[in-house]
């Protein structure tokens, strides 16, 4: 399962209002790791950055003078995320700002949608944690994700943090930490030690709402990893 965790900096809120992209960040994930693969591109938008938005992500007009316009690397853009599916934080924001950029463009593709299924972590955020705040700082601080080298937006760093986020949020830990040594290492088991306990242990079973609920994670953890989790072994 390919995916890839996107974000963009734009010059303004609205595409509609002639506003660009000014920098897009691509981090690849397949089968739940992280490969290192990613794109990252500062762009020239042909006109002047809001500077509410340059006190956000803190890029300047002059900076981006010598910079491709969108045109110069569409094509390799379209390449690193057909097939993919796209995971992106309030991804209308996202998508709209892209689609607009590859109708200006002219580009082979019109909506990243005909080539991409796309993920909205922002709406996955708010149902899993309802009436709380889900902005990506919130996020990383919940999963404790270390976003303090995050002074600014920018978007490959944002899809950094993001990808450390969505693979905590939607299944724990990916790895250990430890390094690969040898492919005995390959597939890392746990071994757990059955304790003896004196007496009988009382045993709880789950109320119809409570199995409802884990049969809708469970669901969610099955679309996230591309495939059945380990919990159905235990469901039967």
């Amino acid at each position: 399962m390919r995916q890839i965790v996107l974000d963009t900096e734009t010059t303004g809120l609205e595409p509609t209002e002639g506003h660009r992209i000014i920098e897009i960040g691509c981090v690849e994930i397949v089968n739940r790791r992280l490969t290192g693969n990613r794109l990252h591109e500062y762009l020239q938008p042909d006109r002047e950055i809001d500077p509410r938005a340059i006190e956000v992500h803190g890029i300047s007009n002059e900076f981006l003078l010598d910079k491709p316009r969108f045109g110069d690397v569409v094509d390799r853009f379209l390449e690193f995320i057909d097939g993919a599916e796209l995971i992106i934080h309030n991804a209308p924001f996202d998508v709209g700002f892209i689609n607009h950029e590859l109708a200006l463009a002219e580009a082979r593709v019109r909506r990243i949608e005909d080539i991409c299924e796309i993920l909205d972590t922002l709406v996955l955020a708010r149902r899993m944690h309802p009436g709380s705040r889900n902005s990506l700082d919130a996020l990383c601080k919940r999963y404790q994700v270390d976003a303090s080298g995050r002074v600014l937006h920018g978007a490959v760093l944002d899809a950094g943090l993001l990808a450390d986020v969505y693979l905590t949020m939607t299944g724990g830990q990916v790895t250990l930490g430890l390094e690969q040594q040898g492919p005995e290492l390959e597939s890392p088991e746990i071994q757990v030690r059955a304790t003896r306990r004196a007496g009988a242990l009382r045993v709880v079973e789950p109320s119809e709402e409570e199995r409802a609920a884990h049969a809708q994670m469970v669901a969610l953890l099955d679309k996230s990893a591309g495939g059945p989790c380990h919990w159905h072994r235990l469901d039967g």
